[in-house]
């Protein structure tokens, strides 16, 4: 399956990991009488295409010390300029290793648009602006995998690592109309920030084969985190088709972050299909 789916500091998120893999070595430890023996390393790499829309909100000050411009990132977004996304994975017996890259580059604009506010103060009858909204960034997760032992129908990874988010938003603005509040020179700006969001991850990963065997399979993913986000997770769930070389498989895939007051972000997430195919060897 695909998965097989500017600031740094010293917070909560940058030892959300250990603490989360800590966690899990009881588990381990409990299933190592059952584990198989370690043998010949096993790895899968896959190469896919992820077409979501984005919903989200952002905040940009239109002056120092004046009120903020919030628009609905959603409503302004209309394109997906350019997205390169690959993931990879190797087992050795019931212990393994998974790592999940994403680049995205969207973007949109539109005229004469009413999907903002100023601060607490809803826009009048008369006024309208136009936005214009982009966002770059970069989704890594990194994380150890074990396998659970399960009947031959389910297979089922659980994970422990970390999640990066590189993000850099931009918004544009040229207001019309009669607003209070905003001083002339305010009424046409724009704000560009960066920043560097690192999250401890725990989840489970795997597929459902009926019958135990046979080409279809069910692959599915859910991870979730905190640290310096307030909370991220994503799922996926989908079908796959199995061949000797590997499979090709189509899922659905949400990831959704709620960021930690102060940024330009508030919240945002991604929801839309992604088509891949794997390599197996």
């Amino acid at each position: 399956m695909p998965f097989s789916i500017s600031r740094m500091s010293m917070s909560p998120g940058r030892w959300a990991a250990p603490a989360l893999l800590a966690a899990l070595a009881p588990c381990a430890a409990q299933a190592q009488s059952s584990m198989q023996d370690t043998g010949a390393w096993r790895y899968g790499l896959s190469v896919y295409g992820y077409f979501p829309s984005v919903g989200g909100s952002t905040s940009a000050p239109t002056s120092a010390g004046g009120p903020s411009l919030n628009v609905d990132a959603g409503k302004v977004i209309d394109a997906l300029k350019f997205a390169f996304m690959t993931s990879f994975d190797a087992h050795n017996g019931r212990y393994g290793v998974f790592t999940d890259f994403i680049y995205l580059d969207l973007g949109g604009s539109k005229a004469n648009s009413r999907d903002f506010s100023i601060g607490d103060t809803p826009v009048s009858g008369s006024t309208s602006a136009n936005l214009k909204w982009d966002l770059k960034g970069i989704l890594w997760t990194v994380a150890g995998q074990y396998r659970v032992p399960t009947d031959p129908s389910l297979r089922l990874d659980l994970l422990g690592g970390v999640r990066a988010f590189w993000l850099k938003p931009s918004l544009g603005w040229s207001i019309q109309g009669d607003l209070q509040g905003i001083a002339s020179g305010s009424r046409t700006g724009q704000v560009q920030t960066s920043e560097t969001l690192w999250d401890g991850i725990v989840g489970a990963k795997g597929r459902w084969t009926p019958g135990g065997s046979g080409p279809w399979s069910v692959p599915f993913y859910l991870d979730l985190g905190t640290g310096e986000s307030k909370l991220t997770w994503q799922a996926a769930l989908g079908v796959s088709y199995g061949f000797s070389w590997g499979e090709i498989t189509g899922m659905w895939r949400y990831v959704s972050y709620d960021m930690k007051s102060g940024g330009m972000l508030q919240d945002l997430n991604f929801n839309g299909p992604m088509v891949g195919a794997t390599l197996r060897w």
